[in-house]
C-alpha cells in the first residue's frame, strides 16, 4: 500500500457531521423501538413488505460513514511511517473489538436462561456494556501504565467471566454469534472492505468492481432456488458481503471527493456514481424488493445512493460555502460515537439491574414517547460532551 499524495489531508468536517448526524438519529430510533403507536414511517419496515423507512437508513448510513473515513485514516498511518504489520494489528484489533462488542450485546437483548444464571440478566447486560469503556478507553499519555493495565486487563477478565455466567435458553453455557449484532455486523463490514482496500492500493475502479462482486453475492443470496445458499461458508460470507457494499460505497464516495483535492466544483464522477446505485436498485428491486431486514441488494443500492446524496448536501453546506458553525451540537458524539452508542444502553441496563424505571408509561407511547426520544438524544450528546472533557472516549 502506498501513500496516497493526492488526498487531502486536512480535518473533513462534513464527514464528521454527518458521522455525528447519523449517531444522533441512530440513538433516537433505538429508543423509539420502545415506543408503541407511532407512525409506521418511524418503524423498521417488515421483513416480508417491499420498502423502506428513514428508520432503515440509520445502519446503512453508519456503514457508509466507516467507509468515507477508510482512506484517511490508513493515508494517515501510512504518512506517520507506520510499519505494515502495526497498521493490520490496528485494523484487526478494531474489527475485533467490534465484533465482540456485538456479540455481547445481542446476547443481552435475548436467548438467557435468567433462572440458571448466577446473577440476573439485566445485571449481566450492565457489565456487557460497561467494560468495553476501560479495555477500549483512550488513555492519556501521562496516564499511570499500571491503572492502565489493571483496567484493561482487568475488564478483559470481567468480560471473560461474564462468557461462563450465560447460560443460554438450551441450558448450554457460554455465548454464540447469534446474528452478531449491530457493531459485530460493522466490524466484519469493515474487515472485508479494509482489506480489499489494501489489496487494490485504493484504486477506485477495482474497489467498484469488488462493489459491483458484493451486489452480485448479494443477489445471489437473496434469491430462493440456489443451492449453494445453504453452504456454511456462503452463508456467512453473503451476509457480510452484503454490508461491506455499502462500506465500500463510502469508500469509492470519499475517493471521489477528496483524491484531488477539494477544489472541483461539482463533482461529476460522484453524480454518476449515484445514477448508477439509483438505476441498480430500480432494476433489481422487482426480483428481490427493498427490506433492511433481509438486506436485499436493493436496500443496499438505495441506502448508498440516499447517503450519497445527503453527503454531497453536506459538503456543499461545509466544504464550499464554509457553514460550519450549526453542526458543532453533533461534533461531541462524532468524536466519541462508540461510547454514546453503548451509553443508552449502559444507563437502561444499570436502572433494570435495581429496579428503577427510567420513564413513566406516559413516554412510552405516540407523541409523548417520541419526544421523550427526542430529548432523551440530546441528552446523550451533552452526556457526551462532559464524557469528552474528562477524557473518557472510545478508542478503537
Amino acid at each position: 500500500m502506498r501513500i496516497k499524495k493526492d488526498l487531502y489531508q486536512g480535518r473533513v468536517l462534513s464527514i464528521d457531521a454527518m458521522r455525528g448526524i447519523t449517531i444522533l438519529v441512530m440513538i433516537f430510533v433505538n429508543e423509539l423501538a420502545g415506543v408503541s403507536d407511532v407512525p409506521l414511517w418511524m418503524k423498521h419496515m417488515p421483513a416480508d413488505a417491499d420498502g423502506m423507512t428513514f428508520v432503515d437508513l440509520v445502519f446503512p448510513g453508519f456503514l457508509f460513514i466507516v467507509g468515507m473515513s477508510v482512506p484517511f485514516a490508513f493515508n494517515a498511518r501510512l504518512i506517520k511511517g507506520d510499519s505494515v504489520w502495526g497498521i493490520w494489528k490496528h485494523t484487526c484489533q478494531r474489527a475485533l473489538a467490534l465484533i465482540v462488542m456485538g456479540v455481547y450485546m445481542v446476547n443481552a437483548e435475548y436467548g438467557y436462561d435468567e433462572s440458571r444464571m448466577v446473577i440476573s440478566a439485566s445485571l449481566w447486560a450492565f457489565f456487557a456494556y460497561s467494560l468495553p469503556i476501560p479495555i477500549w478507553n483512550k488513555y492519556k499519555r501521562n496516564f499511570p501504565i499500571v491503572w492502565k493495565n489493571t483496567l484493561q486487563y482487568g475488564g478483559m477478565i470481567g468480560l471473560l467471566i461474564l462468557y461462563f455466567l450465560y447460560v443460554r435458553d438450551d441450558g448450554q453455557v457460554g455465548l454464540i454469534a447469534k446474528w452478531w449484532g449491530i457493531l459485530g455486523l460493522i466490524g466484519w463490514a469493515y474487515l472485508f472492505s479494509v482489506i480489499v482496500y489494501w489489496l487494490v492500493n485504493g484504486d477506485v475502479k477495482l474497489l467498484t468492481i469488488f462493489f459491483l462482486l458484493c451486489i452480485g453475492v448479494s443477489c445471489t443470496a437473496s434469491a430462493t432456488s440456489i443451492s449453494i445458499q445453504d453452504q456454511f461458508w456462503f452463508e456467512f460470507s453473503a451476509i457480510h458481503l452484503t454490508h461491506a457494499s455499502i462500506v465500500s460505497a463510502g469508500v469509492i464516495v470519499s475517493l471521489l471527493f477528496f483524491e484531488k483535492g477539494k477544489d472541483v466544483r461539482v463533482h461529476w464522477s460522484v453524480i454518476g456514481f449515484t445514477i448508477l446505485l439509483l438505476v441498480m436498485g430500480y432494476l433489481l428491486r422487482p426480483y428481490f424488493g427493498v427490506s433492511k431486514i433481509r438486506a436485499t441488494p436493493s436496500w443496499c443500492l438505495y441506502s448508498s445512493a440516499l447517503c450519497t446524496v445527503m453527503y454531497y448536501f453536506l459538503y456543499e453546506l461545509m466544504e464550499c460555502k464554509k457553514r460550519v458553525a450549526w453542526s458543532s451540537f453533533f461534533m461531541p458524539a462524532a468524536a466519541n460515537p462508540l461510547l454514546i452508542y453503548i451509553l443508552p444502553g449502559i444507563i437502561i441496563y444499570f436502572n433494570l439491574s435495581i429496579g428503577l424505571r427510567l420513564t413513566p408509561d406516559y413516554f412510552t407511547r405516540g407523541v409523548p414517547g417520541i419526544l421523550w426520544c427526542a430529548v432523551f438524544s440530546v441528552l446523550m450528546v451533552f452526556l457526551m460532551k462532559v464524557f469528552n472533557r474528562i477524557n473518557i472516549r472510545l478508542h478503537l
